[in-house]
């Protein structure tokens, strides 16, 4: 439905003393309200709801405008620890994008320190996605050798995260 169709459609309402008008097509819906027939011509109240196919491109042309900016200091923490990754050591790559957390809350102690073995199924880290907490289990089995990305930084899907010296 176009403008002039609906402001045809007002005035009709206008003219015939009707009380309320209620269209719903596929892709809208519109409500055209009047106070009584007496007022007809002096208040109308006009709802127009826009259809949901419509307003859901916006939402996802908003949320990627964070994302530039989280990926601008993401890439500098790889690129220096790209030469450490060669020396024979397994590098531990997160599955997503988010927020790197070390330990389960701020209170508690971090999952793993430098030093320590892991084997395949240890929780190494939690990485924030959403407002949803993933727990990221090793595949690998050895000694963490590197944290590479700092607590509760931003981090990238397939940036380094530890690297770890097989057992």
């Amino acid at each position: 439905m176009n403008l002039n169709e609906i402001q045809d459609l007002i005035k009709f309402v206008a003219k015939s003393g009707v009380t309320e008008v209620e269209i719903e097509e596929k892709d809208f819906k519109i409500t055209i309200k009047t106070e009584n027939k007496k007022a007809k011509k002096e208040e109308q109240t006009i709802y127009v709801q826009q259809p949901m196919m419509q307003q859901m491109p916006q939402v996802q042309q908003a949320a990627p405008a964070p994302a530039p900016a989280v990926a601008a200091p993401a890439p500098a923490t790889p690129a220096a620890s790209a030469p450490e990754a060669s020396d024979n050591y397994i590098t531990v790559k997160s599955p997503m994008i988010g927020t790197f957390y070390r330990s389960p809350s701020p209170d508690k102690p971090a999952f793993f320190e430098v030093g320590d073995t892991i084997k395949p199924g240890d929780t190494v880290c939690i990485i924030e996605a959403m407002k949803l907490f993933n727990e990221i289990e090793s595949e690998v089995a050895g000694k963490i050798v590197k944290v590479l990305v700092d607590d509760a930084s931003p981090v990238e899907y397939d940036q380094p995260l530890f690297l770890v010296e097989p057992a």
